[in-house]
């Protein structure tokens, strides 16, 4: 059924999505679908695209603010969830602005010394452990969607091998640092590092370099926490690496997830942008 479920897993039990923005989240209920799976939706205000709850009937689906952790805990209750999946961003900017946190959700970030998408959503999975929910890897159920070795498209390129080395090198340690999961570089120079903005905003800075033989490089952490904060491609990344400019991506095979593989992978033959898996 996909290689990232638990040994135990209950095929009968409700699936809750935890969805966020972009086209995640409708792809894991089309997974879900396909292979008979219930499930259950958690959508957040100014989060969840309308579309995603107009597909599940009114007793499938709740609502909460980003930072009501016990109506989050009430809601997976209600709907009688045993699993929870994370689909979907979250906007960075709403753990410092715009988010009001319940009683429950002060009394647990109250005891975090650091304050990251790993910490904040380990104490919440912790929370929901504590009332039977589990948090599933988040590449559950997306295996086909996950980065392939080579070219995914374009069929070279000229990136030379020590700068390829060079953007993943400089990914990788960022990642191990917990800075962030990827970085624009060109011809051996660093451009650009994600950090809590993300891709998008760091894709548009690296552009403004009108640098040549560009590279994006996206990767995970050594000790990623697969059921939260894992890279992701999509369309939405594909048209921003066309308005920097930036025709190269290098992504870690196996651990990236490509969203909707073949309309990226036409999108980026469009835009003559060329994704090698390493």
């Amino acid at each position: 059924m996909s290689q990232f479920i638990p040994k135990d897993f209950d095929s009968s039990a409700k699936i809750a999505i935890l969805a966020g923005q972009g086209a995640y989240p409708e792809l894991l209920k089309k997974e879900l679908e396909k292979r008979g799976l219930p499930h259950c939706l958690m959508a957040f205000e100014g989060e969840t695209s309308p579309q995603l709850r107009e597909k599940f009937p009114e007793s499938e689906r709740r609502e909460a603010n980003v930072g009501q952790l016990g109506k989050l805990l009430k809601n997976l209750k209600s709907c009688g969830a045993r699993y929870a999946i994370m689909a979907g961003q979250i906007t960075p900017k709403k753990l410092f602005r715009g988010m009001t946190p319940d009683l429950k959700a002060v009394m647990v970030l109250a005891t975090l010394k650091h304050r990251n998408a790993e910490t904040i959503f380990g104490a919440i999975a912790r929370e929901m452990a504590a009332i039977g929910v589990e948090m599933l890897d988040a590449r559950s159920f997306l295996d086909e969607s996950l980065a392939p070795r080579k070219f995914f498209s374009g069929s070279s390129w000229k990136i030379k091998p020590e700068h390829l080395e060079h953007g993943m090198h400089i990914a990788r340690e960022c990642a191990r640092l917990d800075i962030g999961q990827g970085c624009v570089v060109s011809r051996g120079s660093v451009l650009a590092v994600e950090a809590f903005e993300g891709t998008d905003k760091m894709l548009e800075r690296a552009g403004t370099f009108e640098a040549k033989d560009c590279l994006f490089a996206k990767t995970v952490k050594p000790s990623q926490d697969y059921r939260f904060d894992v890279p992701v491609i999509g369309e939405r990344t594909i048209r921003k690496l066309a308005e920097a400019k930036i025709e190269n991506v290098a992504v870690e095979a196996g651990k990236v997830i490509i969203l909707e593989k073949e309309k990226v992978k036409k999108l980026a033959d469009e835009f003559g942008i060329k994704i090698f898996g390493v």
